[in-house]
């Protein structure tokens, strides 16, 4: 079984540094996360059951340790997001549609913690309201209300107006996980 995890783990690194990242918006931290959950997975590796999503197991570890980091640092407000880091989470191979990525990380980084990882799991990740409801260990309803807040807020802009083409197009963007992956 340990085997098969480690498999697993390293065939999804890429997704679980972009979670990290998304959760911590800094790259050292994102790299601590990243570590601490990967020795929490090899440990735990025993745990994981066969016929279970191997993704959706790691995301709520990785979420699980950034809650206990957070609550035992107390720097959830002190955080921000370094804007070279968004590098690492748009794709280079695509100048315009990276330009456009950029645009939508930003939006979606700009929102609160609660809106934000929801939205990345859902969107970027893929997965399902009940799977990142399970994932993030809260009800069904609260994951259609910070999918809907989010989109609300991504609507609005960053100054709480709407403000035309551009926010309406992260928003349309945000909902068909367009330039997120």
């Amino acid at each position: 079984m340990t085997e098969s995890v480690r498999t697993e783990l390293v065939s999804a690194r890429l997704r679980l540094w972009r979670f990290c990242l998304s959760l911590t918006r800094n790259r050292a931290s994102a790299e601590d996360l990243m570590q601490s959950t990967c020795v929490r997975i090899l440990e735990r590796a025993h745990q994981f059951r066969r016929g279970t999503r191997f993704d959706s197991w790691m995301f709520r570890i990785a979420q699980t340790v950034w809650l206990n980091e957070v609550r035992r640092d107390q720097l959830r407000a002190e955080q921000s997001f370094s804007g070279g880091d968004l590098d690492e989470l748009t794709s280079p191979t695509d100048p315009e549609r990276d330009a456009a990525g950029r645009d939508v990380l930003n939006a979606v980084l700009s929102l609160p913690e609660a809106q934000r990882v929801t939205i990345l799991l859902v969107y970027v990740e893929g997965f399902s309201y009940a799977e990142t409801a399970e994932i993030l260990d809260i009800p069904l309803g609260t994951v259609m209300s910070r999918i809907g807040a989010g989109r609300r807020s991504l609507a609005r802009g960053p100054l709480g107006e709407s403000n035309g083409d551009t926010t309406a197009s992260i928003a349309s963007a945000v909902e068909r996980g367009a330039a997120l992956s």
